[in-house]
């Protein structure tokens, strides 16, 4: 049997890891020092949870595909990583999966993956924890074509027999999996906004929209994760500020679906590894019914937003 096309290999190793960087996150949560330092102020925050996942999903997948290109939110010093933070398994189900045939010749050198190895840290250092995901988006020819989201504490409030955590993945041209893909209300308009980086504009924006009703959570992954289960309807936020590792992996599992995401003024992100990292046009991203959205967004917010 001929090995698996390399796409569905990196996806099913980046599986392994994202799996790997949940235990990560909850066993730092668990120990109780988060050794929180301000990046840039105090709603830019890293965890010792984003940094040694960092260097495990990094290090796991550099080994394995060395001549892939991997971006990760965090600037770290290059240190030996220690064995206990490589992973080098992988999920067999999604070996089972065949490879589009567009990406069945790809070859290493021209993949791309960006890491975001906590989204949503002001949330988990607030205890906020089902706003935290581990994004994992693979891109190629500058689009995002595959991803990867752990939910490290999905379940957390269900109970102590409860399944803790969940990984979601996809693939363009396969599908989406790990979740039960659900629409919003017909005729209702939920938007899905930030929580802690709010602005006038981007309550101008959202007031443009006339939301029946407005959910404020934290994480561009998280976002997106209400989108693809019917708690919301748009995912609206008119500012910078948003960088590509928040979005890569979400927008492949989004347009897996069906869904469409992109900047304020409707274009898309380019993934390839010489862009610049802030998606400084803002975000507008829904399952169904994007047109709706995009079309009333107020020409006072798109001159206000450079891309």
């Amino acid at each position: 049997m001929a090995s698996p096309a390399l796409l569905m290999r990196v996806v099913t190793s980046a599986y392994s890891a994202a799996e790997k960087a949940a235990t990560i996150v909850r066993n730092v949560m668990a120990a109780g020092d988060l050794g929180i330092v301000e990046k840039t102020g105090a709603n830019d925050l890293q965890t010792k949870a984003d940094r040694l996942v960092q260097m495990s999903i990094c290090a796991s997948l550099a080994q394995k595909f060395p001549k892939v290109t991997i971006i990760g939110e965090e600037e770290l010093p290059n240190d030996e990583v220690t064995e206990e933070l490589i992973e080098d398994g992988h999920c067999e189900e999604i070996l089972k999966k065949t490879c589009p045939a567009q990406y069945t010749g790809i070859k290493e050198e021209e993949l791309v993956i960006w890491v975001d190895p906590l989204d949503g840290t002001k949330e988990y250092t607030e205890g906020l924890l089902d706003h935290v995901t581990v994004l994992i988006g693979i891109a190629y020819g500058g689009k995002a074509i595959a991803g990867v989201i752990n939910q490290p504490y999905y379940n957390y409030e269900a109970g102590p027999d409860a399944v803790l955590g969940r990984t979601i993945w996809g693939v363009l041209g396969i599908g989406a999996f790990g979740f039960q893909l659900t629409e919003a209300p017909a005729g209702k308009h939920i938007i899905v906004t930030t929580r802690s980086h709010s602005s006038a504009l981007v309550n101008e924006c959202i007031s443009a929209l006339n939301p029946d009703s407005v959910i404020r959570v934290g994480g561009a992954g998280n976002k997106v994760i209400q989108l693809i289960e019917g708690k919301a309807s748009a995912y609206v936020f008119a500012s910078p500020g948003c960088k590509k590792w928040d979005t890569c992996a979400p927008e492949a599992i989004l347009h897996a679906v069906g869904g469409k995401i992109t900047d304020i003024h409707g274009n898309s992100f380019q993934y390839n590894k010489e862009v610049k990292h802030m998606n400084s046009a803002g975000v507008l991203a829904a399952l169904r019914n994007y047109d709706y959205y995009a079309s009333r967004i107020p020409n006072t917010v798109k001159q206000s937003l450079v891309p």
